[in-house]
């Protein structure tokens, strides 16, 4: 009860910032730090990406925006560059569900040369039917994510290097959402995810969204294993009036989607703790962490504080990757224990 008071309020907490800080807001103070930084953002093109990708880019953020929807990509690059025109804005094609295409944007990406110091993973759907990927994934997992997985994996070693060459702390963040908390110990079976037998929209966001918490753990533990300078954390935006929330009819109904609307942040409320925890001073050396209204939180689940999980998800969804991408063995390289794409 008494957290619920204080999101209503907007009271702040422990990094003075709450439940009604913006985006801006949050990325004020040391501004001309950020110049230099590269950062890669997925769902670039419209809600909580698109605002985060402009608040970044107005603190000096070089901006990498991977899209499905190119045309939609460059009106945002236009409307950013018409408030920000020193800002650098690079495109590129992506469909996340397509582990291919996620190979070959890392690919392009790489070749540029770029360092890379920000890794938001944020792009997410909503499907309410059933459907499958090219990799014949349930679209859901497969693009909120196992493509991210696979992005995360791919580009690891270039902030690795990027953070030991210039000193900076790499950032990975990882969009989740409360409603991971709904996903039940029964129903959280790796291969039951990839094909449901009885599918329901809205308890296979809430098992990605769950996936890419426990990811964020497994990764951190890693990252600490290896003494890198690269933080990876889990953020709950809050619920925010975008397309995500549109496409859950049914699930919530159009009474009380007006109820609602009156608890639903702003997008740059939304954007908030995505900017917060990539940029503020106050997240160094912070990594394997839930946040919510731009403070660390705690994870209201038991699975998502399981401490086998993250580990054994991890070593599921790599397998699943290794089997779908990897070339045939004589072209396999033994050299690295990651994979090399």
């Amino acid at each position: 009860m008494k957290e619920t008071l204080r999101y209503l309020a907007g009271i702040a907490g422990p990094s003075g910032y709450g439940s009604k800080s913006t985006a801006e807001q949050v990325t004020e103070d040391h501004s001309s730090s950020h110049h230099h930084l590269t950062a890669i953002i997925t769902g670039g093109t419209s809600g909580i990406g698109a605002e985060t990708a402009r608040v970044l880019a107005k603190r000096g953020v070089r901006i990498v925006i991977p899209a499905r929807d190119l045309k939609r990509a460059a009106e945002v690059k236009e409307g950013i560059q018409r408030e920000s025109p020193e800002a650098e804005i690079i495109l590129f094609e992506i469909d996340l569900s397509s582990l291919n295409s996620v190979k070959r944007f890392c690919n392009d990406f790489l070749a540029l040369g770029l360092p890379l110091n920000i890794l938001i993973n944020n792009a997410g759907i909503f499907s309410k039917n059933l459907e499958f990927s090219e990799d014949k994934i349930e679209m859901t997992f497969a693009t909120n994510y196992l493509g991210h997985y696979l992005l995360t994996e791919t580009l690891l070693e270039k902030m690795i290097e990027t953070a030991a060459e210039t000193g900076i702390e790499g950032r990975i963040i990882n969009l989740s959402s409360v409603i991971h908390s709904w996903v039940k110990r029964d129903e959280f079976c790796f291969t039951r995810m990839l094909n449901p037998k009885n599918y329901n929209g809205t308890r296979a966001y809430a098992q990605s969204k769950l996936a890419s918490i426990l990811h964020a753990k497994e990764i951190s533990r890693q990252l600490k294993a290896r003494n890198a300078r690269v933080t990876i954390n889990a953020v709950h935006p809050g619920i925010v009036k975008t397309g995500i929330i549109r496409a859950h009819k049914g699930f919530i109904t159009d009474s009380l989607f007006f109820i609602a609307s009156k608890l639903l942040k702003s997008t740059s409320q939304g954007a908030s703790t995505t900017c917060y925890v990539a940029l503020s001073p106050k997240a160094e050396g912070v990594s394997g962490k839930y946040f919510a209204d731009c403070n660390e939180s705690k994870c209201s689940s038991a699975l998502a504080n399981d401490e086998k999980q993250p580990q054994k998800l991890w070593k599921q969804t790599r397998a699943l990757i290794h089997r779908r991408i990897l070339p045939p063995p004589q072209h396999v390289s033994h050299s690295h224990h990651h994979l090399k794409l």
